[in-house]
């Protein structure tokens, strides 16, 4: 194995919480949140021959559980109020950030972003991206994890959480929103302060 020193249980346990905070963000139910990863570590531990270091052990040991949690996710259903469908604070905050035609307001235009190639090898970049990802509201945060890390496809995500793929749409539309809206004050700000 590559990388001998990622079965200590100091370095599993701090990567089992990381695990068990984005587990339970997905399965908003403690009890299978723990289950998925405890699954996926034992998945690790098992097959820990296969790891040959080709990415980072935390990443491989994350692809198992982004396979358990789509395991639980498609296994079970739940019905959605249509009260959890609509937040009044999406509307306010596409108010602040556009007009009554739908158009910018001008001190929320989108600004240009420094080169992605930069942004990605910058460590900072991703705190500063998780942050923004846990300050969205959480359906919306769940929805576009699910989406954008788990893997799943609109199908499976709409009949998770009992949505259509207008809904769907619209609540990956406002959570990318929120992300860029807080990507731009949080990082992209900071590289053009000449201060």
């Amino acid at each position: 194995m590559a990388e001998s020193s990622a079965f200590s249980p100091e370095l599993n346990e701090q990567l089992r919480l990381q695990m068990l905070k984005f587990a339970t963000l997905q399965l908003r139910d403690p009890h299978l949140a723990e289950d998925a990863v405890q699954e996926a570590m034992l998945g690790a531990f098992r097959y820990a021959d296969s790891f040959h270091g080709h990415s980072a052990y935390k990443t491989w040991v994350f692809a198992i559980l982004k396979h358990k949690i789509a395991d639980q996710i498609r296994r079970r259903q739940r019905l959605t109020s249509v009260s959890e469908l609509h937040d009044d604070t999406d509307q306010q905050f596409e108010d602040t950030l556009f007009n009554q035609a739908g158009r910018w307001h001008k001190e929320e235009r989108p600004m240009r972003w420094s080169s992605p190639d930069d942004s990605l090898e910058d460590e900072r970049f991703w705190q500063v991206f998780e942050a923004c990802l846990e300050g969205l509201p959480a359906r919306q945060g769940r929805v576009f994890m699910m989406r954008e890390f788990v893997g799943l496809e609109s199908p499976e995500i709409c009949a998770e959480l009992a949505l259509t793929v207008s809904n769907l749409n619209v609540i990956l539309y406002r959570a990318r929103l929120r992300l860029r809206e807080c990507l731009e004050n949080r990082w992209q700000r900071q590289g053009d302060c000449s201060c």
